[in-house]
């Protein structure tokens, strides 16, 4: 009994604590938020930079997508003397899609930023974004080799179709290292990534889905079916059920079982699905194994969780 008693006084204190921080700063007349506790942990370190691999990658598709240029133009310091992307390129975008895109592109670049001054980071690792790299995707995910080989950077709609592969792998990253990280300067910085992330991949869904019978030369294949492959693959790679989906569902995977479209792929209560680390690797490497690089990263990931599982078989 009196440890249970001592316990509940712990508690109190604590609470008491915590809403007091806040009332203070309620009463402050600065426009900062209460912080409660450590603002850092090493987990969350470790958490934080493994998403530099994502959005390295998003950044580079991005800039090249947009401008024919990549980070060693825009902001060098933050890749860190790390090697340039392969194959990546220029693409032949409309011009509503480029100031997108372009904007896409910047909003990364701010994520490097402010992931590597808060939490420290490595330099830009190997990055394929060629063409070639994009076609293996396709034919895996349609099961066959496409002909001509499918080329992101040819037209918008192909480029599109690439960026739907890339963004929702950091979304669902954010979302599965969420109730692992622990400070609080952590949890607003992955906050605000992860925000951002699902406004990105958000739109790219709905500029898609408006196109979503549209037939995508010279393929013979709706844009709504090759989202649908996509998400199939992710989920084979990724080998932990169904947590992707494409942009048309049967409609008791549909919201609240009602519908059929999906624009936003959520769960059944239409809440963001979450991924491991070693999930989004197998993804992203393409390999189904989180020790086997490839993929958008054929020398493998960095940081301290990427490297264990390639130091591990």
């Amino acid at each position: 009994m009196a440890f249970v008693a001592v316990r509940v006084l712990s508690l109190f204190v604590l609470s008491t604590a915590a809403v007091v921080t806040v009332i203070g700063a309620a009463k402050n007349p600065t426009c900062g938020s209460p912080t409660i506790g450590e603002p850092l942990f090493p987990l969350d370190r470790d958490l934080l930079q493994f998403a530099l691999n994502l959005e390295h990658t998003e950044c580079d598709f991005f800039l090249f997508g947009a401008l024919g240029r990549g980070l060693d133009s825009v902001a060098p310091e933050l890749a860190m003397g790390g090697p340039p992307p392969i194959g990546a390129r220029k693409a032949n975008l409309d011009a509503t899609t480029k100031l997108i895109i372009e904007e896409f592109a910047y909003q990364e670049v701010g994520h490097l930023r402010a992931i590597k001054s808060t939490v420290g980071g490595f330099p830009r690792p190997q990055l394929d974004l060629s063409a070639h790299n994009f076609a293996n995707i396709m034919d895996n995910a349609l099961g066959y080799h496409l002909n001509p080989p499918f080329d992101p950077y040819v037209d918008t709609l192909n480029y599109l179709l690439a960026s739907y592969a890339i963004p929702y792998m950091g979304l669902v990253a954010y979302v599965g290292a969420n109730p692992n990280t622990n400070g609080f300067v952590a949890k607003r910085l992955l906050a605000g990534l992860l925000a951002v992330e699902a406004g990105q991949d958000a739109i790219i869904r709905a500029i898609l889905y408006q196109r979503k019978d549209e037939l995508v030369a010279p393929y013979n294949i709706t844009v709504a079916e090759f989202t649908v492959r996509i998400s199939e693959l992710r989920n084979r790679l990724a080998m932990c059920g169904m947590k992707d989906e494409g942009l048309l569902v049967p409609r008791e995977l549909g919201a609240e079982a009602r519908m059929s479209t999906n624009i936003l792929s959520a769960n059944k209560d239409s809440l963001g699905y979450k991924r491991t680390p070693a999930e989004v690797l197998r993804v992203v490497y393409g390999t189904g194994s989180e020790h086997v690089p490839g993929g958008f990263l054929p020398k493998g990931g960095d940081g301290k969780i990427a490297r264990a599982f390639l130091a591990s078989p």
